[in-house]
């Protein structure tokens, strides 16, 4: 899916991005405003938040501001699971990128 870059500095290959209700993962680089092909299926591994270890199956959410995972639900978008647990001192994780509906939706 094609989406536009939203961040200052633009995006890499391989980096999460946030574009309206999309979560998607580069395919290339990109600047700041242009377009980028998107996946938004299948397994990354992706930056997680500092000092956060997160177990295998977990919800995990994009925390945009920081432009990575967490498993903060507030103010954050839900992306996904995590595939394989990363320890805290693991600065990434696996994820794969399925919207997990809210309990109840």
């Amino acid at each position: 899916i094609p989406m536009v870059v939203p961040y200052a500095g633009g995006i890499l290959a391989g980096q999460g991005l946030l574009f309206g209700a999309f979560f998607g993962v580069a395919a290339s680089d990109a600047a700041q405003n242009t377009s980028v092909e998107c996946e938004t299926r299948g397994e990354f591994e992706l930056p997680k938040e500092p000092s956060l270890a997160i177990t295998q199956g977990a919800p995990v959410f994009w925390d945009d501001a920081n432009r990575r995972i967490t498993t903060t639900a507030t103010g954050n978008f839900q992306v996904g699971l995590c595939t394989v647990a990363a320890l805290a001192a693991d600065a990434t994780v696996r994820v794969m990128l399925t919207r997990v509906p809210a309990s109840g939706a």
